[in-house]
This record gives C-alpha cells, structure tokens and sequence, in this order.
C-alpha cells in the first residue's frame, strides 16, 4: 500500500489472515525472505527498514499461493519469487527509478506462467461475505478496490486494508476510495459484469495510483485525477484483450504505466513552466 508505517502493515497482515491463514503466512514469509536477503547483502539500510524490500515480495508470495491454491510447489516458490523481486527492486532503487510495484508483476508472470505449464491456475479467490444485505456489499464496493491489490476478495480485508492505509496518510486513504469508486463507475458503463465490479477488481489499480499523487493541494487531486483515468483506460484495455491471463492477468501493471506516464507528464510540465 506504499506506506511506511508497521501499524498499516499490521493493518494488511490481519487483512489477509481473515481471508485464510495461508495467505497471511505467504506474505510474511515472503516479506521476510526479501528483507533478510537485503540485510545479509547489506543492501541500504533505510531502505530495509522502510520495508521496500519486502513489498514487492509480499505480494509475489500471496499471489503464487493464490492464483495456485496452496499448491506445494507454489509454497515452494515463494522464497525464491521473494528473493527474485527483492533482487530486482534493488536494481531500481539503486538507479533511483520508482519501479513501484514492477519487480512483483515481473517475478510473478514469469513464475506463474511457468508453473502453470504443470500447475492447474486458479482464477479464484477467498469468497466474500455472505449473508449481508445487498446494499452494505454494494457500499463496500469501494473498500473492495483495496483488498483486490492484494488479491482479497472478502469485506472485511478490504475494510481493514483502507485502515491501515488511514493510520498513515488519511488523505491517501480517501482519495484511494475516491478512485475505487471512479474504476467501478467506468467498467459498470462499459458493461462490465456487476459482480466483478463489486468485488473491488477494477479499483485496485486506481486505488494505488490515487495514494501515490495524493495530497492537501488542489494541484495534488487534478494529478489523483489525471494518474487515475490512465490507470483506468490501461486496466480495461488489457482486460479487454485478455492476453496475460496464461501469467495471471494484469496484476498491478496498469498503475505502474499510469503511474508512469504522470510522473512523465508532470516533469514536461513543469520543465516547460
């Protein structure tokens, strides 16, 4: 969630354990197998600390674990995607490029679509609550987009996702609901199925992006606003022509891009002012 606070991590921990245990259990394995990798390499220690060396392998464990079941061998390569995705997030940090997510959705195609030469690959996730009034599922739409970053599909992770992110950066964390809402208007009017939409699958992306730009200025929505509408055009773009789904879909790879192509904007902008 791009935050360096522990109490939002242990705002996500608790996220995933409600789901299953197992993607708890992937996520910290993986997060520490990244962050001892770089403690022994004495990679920088600022770094380590502020755990980017250690994101990008988390959602590389649970993805693996996720998209295979709890596989075997999907357990087992969960270290090694872990130490892969650290390996490559010290390649950008060390150049100062914000890679930001790219070093899981690389390590993670390439492992996906390899085990699943073998592996049956599944396009499930934990089911959501059941049991509640359809208009509190409805509201929860946007909370969705916050656990689906993480491959979450029940409430309550995504409820507690959106906390933690609130602990650290409160504007952040509006504006990350601001943009899940926004992705859920845009796929229902291009007729996208409604019980995709509720389920956070096209806010994930446009969450991520909202809490990269957001800010107290007037300038910081109108960058929340531009990042999020490419990040949104590229999400239903690649999911309309569905070309990645043999390595696991998208994953978070329309924020990286939209992401991207803002930051580029917002240089040419202010070399020309």
């Amino acid at each position: 969630m791009l935050q360096g606070n522990r109490w939002t991590g242990w705002g996500i921990i608790a996220g995933l354990a409600i789901a299953h245990w197992g993607w708890a259990a992937a996520g910290v394995l993986a997060a520490a197998t990244g962050t001892l990798l770089a403690r022994q390499l004495r990679w920088d220690a600022a770094a380590i600390n502020d755990g980017l060396y250690g994101f990008s392998p988390a959602l590389t464990g649970v993805a693996l674990v996720v998209f295979f079941d709890n596989a075997f061998a999907a357990w087992m390569a969960v270290p090694v995607g872990a130490a892969l995705a650290a390996s490559l997030q010290h390649f950008f940090l060390r150049r100062q490029i914000p890679a930001y997510t790219f070093p899981f959705i690389a390590v993670t195609w390439g492992i996906v679509f390899g085990l699943a030469q073998w592996l049956p690959l599944s396009s499930g996730t934990p089911a959501p609550l059941v049991g509640w009034p359809a208009w509190t599922l409805r509201l929860l739409t946007a909370t969705n987009g916050y656990g689906q970053v993480i491959f979450q599909t029940h409430a309550l992770s995504g409820v507690l996702f959106c906390i933690g992110v609130a602990v650290s950066r409160p504007i952040a964390a509006l504006y990350g609901l601001g943009a899940s809402l926004l992705g859920a208007i845009v796929a229902v009017l291009l007729g996208q199925p409604f019980e995709l939409v509720q389920s956070g699958f096209f806010g994930f992306n446009p969450v991520l992006t909202a809490i990269v730009f957001a800010g107290p200025r007037v300038r910081d929505g109108m960058w929340v606003m531009t990042g999020v509408l490419l990040t949104t055009g590229i999400h239903q773009f690649l999911v309309a022509c569905p070309f990645l789904q043999a390595a696991g879909g998208a994953l978070t790879f329309p924020f990286v891009v939209g992401t991207w192509l803002t930051l580029i904007l917002q240089k040419f902008i202010r070399s020309g002012a």
